[in-house]
């Protein structure tokens, strides 16, 4: 029943794209209380309702300047009633200004780390906002490859001493001294991609879920692909753990950074769940 509340709400949100439905509104629609609503929406999506809303006008955003149009049309188009809503609104969301999002990300201020993992060489990169990029691999220059290939028009620099809490903070992780990472983010998502990310938060250490199960979490049962796609798009893994989304068969396929370090860091985590039982 409150899968069904939820996709009338979204739907209501959706439906509406120049005024973000008020929680009263939304609560009518539904038959709840907002303060009930407020807490079944959130633990179904990750987001409050209005933070939805918002998702849902950067998507619609992003989709215009992705099509050629400019920032002010864009930003009109997605349902911003001026210039200052969307600046104010895409912060963590956009991980960039609209105008350097257009772009690649020109003008945005990226220092990275690389260092030595149970699971090979590592990167986390940051803006002054927060981590926008975790990967794994086994040379460093792959990893900046990648880190320049996420943002090919960013200003990019290693800066080994400004990111290196950030880094000891994964490491840590991965050496079971943290069950979670607790770090501010500055990454870029659409709202289903912040549904699923989210999701993928709440997954304990030492567990896992199919795609199909992840959608069904979200009232979408048949969108196990597009939550597939959602965590092939991650790009701060471990911190967001897209290792511990498995394919239909419940066995582990199709991650970036190679599926025997998918494994690798399952059986990793097992091992650590057991220590503290």
């Amino acid at each position: 029943m409150n899968n069904d509340i939820i996709s009338r709400v979204c739907k209501a949100i959706a439906d509406s794209p120049d005024k973000i439905p008020t929680l009263d509104e939304l609560s009518a629609i539904a038959g709840m209380s907002p303060h009930h609503l407020q807490r079944v929406f959130k633990r179904a999506t990750g987001l409050s309702p209005h933070k939805y809303g918002q998702s849902l006008r950067l998507d619609r955003f992003r989709g215009e300047l992705q099509n050629g149009e400019s920032v002010s049309s864009a930003l009109y188009g997605a349902g911003f009633g001026s210039p200052s809503r969307i600046y104010e609104n895409s912060g963590s969301k956009l991980g960039m200004t609209p105008a350097s999002y257009a772009k690649g990300g020109a003008g945005a201020r990226i220092a990275y780390a690389v260092g030595k993992s149970t699971l090979g060489r590592i990167v986390v990169a940051a803006t002054k906002i927060g981590v926008c990029f975790v990967g794994l691999g086994d040379t460093d220059e792959y990893l900046e490859g990648e880190l320049r290939g996420e943002f090919p028009a960013a200003e990019i620099k290693r800066d080994d001493g400004a990111l290196a809490v950030r880094l000891n903070a994964v490491l840590d992780h991965l050496l079971g001294k943290a069950a979670r990472i607790d770090l501010p983010l500055d990454i870029r998502a659409t709202a289903f991609q912040w549904q699923v990310w989210q999701t993928l938060r709440t997954i304990p250490q030492g567990e896992t879920l199919t795609y199909g199960e992840i959608a069904a979490r979200l009232g979408k049962p048949n969108a196990a692909r597009a939550v597939g796609r959602a965590c092939a798009t991650n790009p701060v893994s471990l911190i967001v753990p897209c290792h511990r989304a498995m394919g239909a068969d419940a066995k582990p396929t199709g991650y970036r950074w190679g599926v025997e370090r998918k494994k690798k860091l399952l059986a990793t985590e097992e091992e650590f769940t057991k220590q503290t039982v």
